[in-house]
């Protein structure tokens, strides 16, 4: 039996900006976020008799279970795109994560399809680094969903707190950023208890690109602010790219549950900045409070950074092309 894992990312500057499609006109796109504790899992095995070998079954299971014959037959997205590219015989694979997972604006997607390519891997005895499993899982990626930015594969996959620039012809820059921004903070994700499919969303944005340039300009401010350890400014800053997202499409906000938790987060004087993770509407709000604040929210979970790679490695400032 093979595991592997995987963290979710979470977001905090320049969501949309790695929009392909904003990245191509635009030549740019940069988004600050950070790999968090929080993982997805994996398991693969084939079986020495049974359904594997001796019926020629996959068995797929998550939330259910699927029992088919081939590949094609797989309902599960990232299990069937990833399975298909390394044209895998039958064998059980078994998802797992740390969260509700599905339309959690954590990047879940991308985290799964990263632990199913390192199993895959491990299972064919073959050494990828990094950067190709990350270049892989966004290709596979959108062959189910064409909507899907650049940050999602490369934010869960690339441990840290970084910020990761776009650039047009599939190129990837990272800078490694200092994690003094969660010194005397805590964060938290607080779920809404909405899953929701990201495609409508991100498909409207995509009809809005030029609503997406001030969230990059935010993004580089912050970065800036960042540089020089000006944190306070840096959450400030935060809040101002929420506002400001929620202006690209009014889908972003169009659950009313999440409307009010939004009023009920910026009520909260405990509370210095928020926002929603990934497309919106629906998921988890990403929470900022002071260190020793006595934050109280049903459902909400305090979180941090990890800085492992996909293979456990910490990684150094590099450009992938």
């Amino acid at each position: 039996m093979i595991f592997t894992s995987c963290p979710l990312r979470v977001s905090l500057f320049g969501g949309s900006s790695d929009n392909p499609l904003f990245v191509q006109q635009n030549g740019f796109g940069a988004v600050i976020s950070f790999a968090s504790n929080l993982k997805t899992y994996i398991t693969i095995n084939r079986d020495k008799f049974g359904y594997n070998q001796h019926k020629s079954k996959y068995i797929i299971n998550y939330s259910t279970q699927e029992k088919v014959s081939s590949i094609s037959e797989i309902q599960n997205d990232p299990v069937r795109v990833v399975l298909d590219y390394f044209d895998m015989p039958p064998i059980q694979v078994t998802l797992a994560s740390d969260i509700y997972s599905q339309g959690s604006g954590l990047a879940s997607s991308s985290s799964f399809i990263i632990s199913l390519i390192k199993a895959c891997l491990l299972f064919n005895n073959e050494d990828w680094t990094d950067h190709e499993i990350c270049k892989l899982a966004y290709s596979l990626e959108v062959k189910f969903n064409r909507y899907c930015g650049y940050q999602d594969p490369y934010g869960c996959g690339i441990g840290g707190f970084k910020k990761i620039d776009f650039f047009d012809q599939d190129t990837v820059k990272y800078e490694m950023l200092p994690n003094d921004i969660f010194k005397d903070y805590s964060m938290y994700l607080k779920y809404t208890g909405i899953s929701r499919n990201s495609k409508t969303i991100l498909k409207d944005i995509s009809a809005n690109l030029k609503k997406i340039k001030p969230l990059l300009s935010l993004a580089e401010d912050a970065y800036n602010l960042l540089k020089k350890n000006e944190i306070k400014k840096v959450l400030d800053s935060l809040s101002l790219s929420w506002s400001q997202k929620k202006l690209t499409t009014p889908l972003i906000t169009k659950n009313e549950t999440v409307r009010k938790i939004d009023e009920q987060l910026t009520s909260d004087s405990s509370v210095l900045s928020h926002k929603l993770c990934g497309a919106g509407n629906g998921g988890f709000f990403l929470i900022f409070t002071e260190k020793d604040a006595s934050f109280t929210m049903k459902h909400a979970t305090k979180i941090s950074v990890s800085n492992s790679g996909i293979f456990g490695k910490n990684l150094s400032n590099f450009t992938l092309s």
